[in-house]
């Protein structure tokens, strides 16, 4: 899915499907981006991926097709602007809380007059044989998804939305449920009334809403779609490992006994 193509997905909120990589090695992502997602996130918010790991991530996605969206660590500028650079089809921004926090990330991402973005050369340009396309077409074909991670947030959320340069949203239930005193209880009634008012606003201001499963299926698919999910992340490598290290270990101890 190109930049453009995942962009208009998100608007039209269509079902789509994406996928965690928090591991640096780009072969991850690259088998991955064999699995038929419509995109990868790079999660450097909770990893150890450096700058120049997250590029090689970014690269390999695009040259199959995939389009690809890091979560910097932090909303800091030091973060977004090498990140710009190095060619991503957007960028997931986790806990953004209010308005104010949204404005500064938006003058981060776009170019004047929407926002205060630096114009440079680097891979995102091609390396200076597409600057003019790059310039013209970043504005309008980038996608920002913001994460609500706080009850703040879930408090905030129309303000947010009201935003037209936010394209989706990600609901963070972990987050919230620590925020709502009920930490690593995400089904929790407190915390299941926060993402369906979050989910409430996405579809009245026509904006994507997706979260996370750790341990996808068909089942728990359809069931987040039919709560109002309009695109799902399905694990990411970590969880693949784990799943199976988890699995090979109860399978071990089982014969060794």
């Amino acid at each position: 899915m190109k930049r453009k193509d995942l962009k208009k997905a998100l608007r039209l909120r269509k079902k789509i499907f994406g996928a965690w990589v928090s591991y640096s090695e780009p072969s991850i992502a690259e088998t991955f981006a064999k699995a038929n997602f419509d995109f990868l996130v790079i999660d450097m918010e909770h990893s150890t991926i450096t700058l120049p790991q997250s590029k090689n991530i970014i690269s390999v996605c695009q040259s199959m097709g995939v389009s690809c969206l890091p979560r910097p660590v932090s909303h800091s500028n030091d973060y977004f602007k090498p990140l710009l650079e190095f060619g991503p089809d957007g960028l997931f921004v986790q806990m953004v809380n209010n308005p104010s926090e949204l404005n500064k990330i938006i003058n981060y991402v776009k170019y004047p007059p929407i926002g205060c973005r630096s114009y440079g050369i680097n891979r995102a340009q091609e390396y200076g044989f597409k600057i003019e396309e790059y310039f013209s077409l970043w504005n309008d074909e980038s996608s920002l998804i913001i994460q609500i991670e706080s009850i703040e947030g879930v408090k905030n959320i129309e303000s947010l939305l009201d935003n037209d340069q936010v394209d989706a949203v990600m609901i963070g239930p972990y987050d919230i449920s620590g925020s709502l005193g009920v930490p690593g209880e995400i089904n929790h009634p407190k915390v299941i009334e926060a993402s369906k008012k979050v989910i409430s606003a996405c579809e009245k201001y026509g904006k994507s809403c997706g979260t996370q499963i750790s341990d996808p299926n068909q089942e728990n698919i359809k069931s987040l779609f039919d709560m109002g999910y309009t695109y799902l992340i399905l694990g990411s490598d970590l969880f693949v490992l784990w799943r199976w290290a988890e699995k090979m270990s109860k399978l071990i101890n089982r014969i060794k006994d």
